[in-house]
This record gives C-alpha cells, sequence and structure tokens, in this order.
C-alpha cells in the first residue's frame, strides 16, 4: 500500500482535491477533519486545552473551544502552536493509524496533512502531493472563505513557511490557479502516475 500524503498552504484547495478523490472512489482522510472532531468530542483533550490555555481568549459564550479563536491563539506563536500540537498529535495520529489497517489492502490511500512539513511528519509516508496557489488568489479565497480582512488574510498567509522549500520536498505539485477543468486534468495525470508506479 502506497501512503500519499496531500498538503499545501492555507487557501490553496487541498479540500477541492480531497473530494475530487473521494468521488472517484479512493480512500481519503484529512487530519483536519479528525481535529475538529477531536476538539469538538474528546472531553479529556478539551479539559487539557482549556487548561493549558487559561490564559487566552479561546472560548466562545457556551464555553465551548472556539477554533476560530484557538487558531488565531496558535498562528501568530510557535510557542503555543507547538503545546497545542503536543496535544493532540497523538490522537490524530492514532485515527490515522487506523485508518491505514482499515484500509491496507488498497493499491494506494490519501491523508490529508496540511502541516505536513511543519510537524516533520513527511517521513511517515511514500509519496506527497502538494497543493500551489498564487498568493493573491489565497488573499482573495481565505476573505471570502473565512470572512477574514485583508490585513488577517495575509498574516496567515505569511505566519506559514513558504511554497517553494515545500515544494523542493515533493513528489507531485498540483497548481490550483484556473478551474475545476484543470484540476480534474492533474489530479487525474497524478493518479494515472502512482497506478502506475
Amino acid at each position: 500500500m502506497l501512503k500519499v500524503a496531500i498538503t499545501g498552504n492555507i487557501a490553496s484547495g487541498k479540500s477541492q482535491v480531497e473530494k475530487m478523490l473521494l468521488s472517484a472512489g479512493y480512500k481519503v482522510i484529512d487530519s483536519d477533519k479528525i481535529n475538529h472532531y477531536i476538539l469538538a468530542s474528546d472531553y479529556k483533550v478539551i479539559k487539557e486545552i482549556k487548561s493549558v490555555f487559561s490564559d487566552d481568549d479561546i472560548l466562545d459564550e457556551d464555553g465551548n473551544i472556539s477554533r476560530r479563536k484557538l487558531g488565531d491563539v496558535v498562528f501568530y506563536s510557535d510557542e503555543k502552536r507547538k503545546k497545542l500540537e503536543q496535544i493532540l498529535h497523538v490522537k490524530i495520529f492514532e485515527k490515522v493509524t487506523e485508518f491505514l489497517k482499515e484500509n491496507s489492502s488498497e493499491k494506494f490511500v490519501f491523508v490529508s496533512v496540511p502541516l505536513l512539513f511543519e510537524t516533520n511528519m513527511e517521513n511517515n509516508f511514500d509519496k506527497i502531493i502538494f497543493v500551489s496557489a498564487d498568493e493573491d488568489i489565497r488573499l482573495k479565497r481565505l476573505m471570502a472563505r473565512n470572512n477574514f480582512t485583508k490585513a488577517k488574510a495575509k498574516k496567515r498567509i505569511n505566519s506559514q513557511q513558504k511554497e517553494d522549500e515545500k515544494i523542493k520536498k515533493s513528489d507531485f505539485i498540483i497548481f490550483n490557479n484556473s478551474d475545476f477543468i484543470n484540476l480534474r486534468k492533474q489530479v487525474n495525470n497524478i493518479l494515472e502516475q502512482l497506478t502506475n508506479h
């Protein structure tokens, strides 16, 4: 079984690629979605995060963890991001390991890991697909999707490692600057290469 990671900087279009793979019948797991599930339902983890980030404004009006507020806190502090990762990564990795075991008979499976290189997880995969998009396009997508101001969207984009370094470490690059037809063509091309691997 080939383990293929999907990664890319914020608002590059990773979820579009995932949807295309899923609709084509491939097995895909999204570490971001696992993360959301844990933050909403794992009482032990929720308690620990509330305790570790007790000095930060991370709760909504009902006293639940607000992913947006928590995101704001960790996006601008490496130290706090690492603390959060220490709490969440073991849990996320458990779920990914379960997924890999359940699908061990597949020729290849896909795992979406947005912070693949930041968390040094690239060595856990056989191949890496990097989804790239021009910064101005990502800026527009982020402002529309998250209702961010231009300044906030720019700050988010600038807080991540630059694409160039990540592209060098990846096996396949998808340039998501145009339409769905072009994106699908690139995804199909990669699937063909993986199939003939």
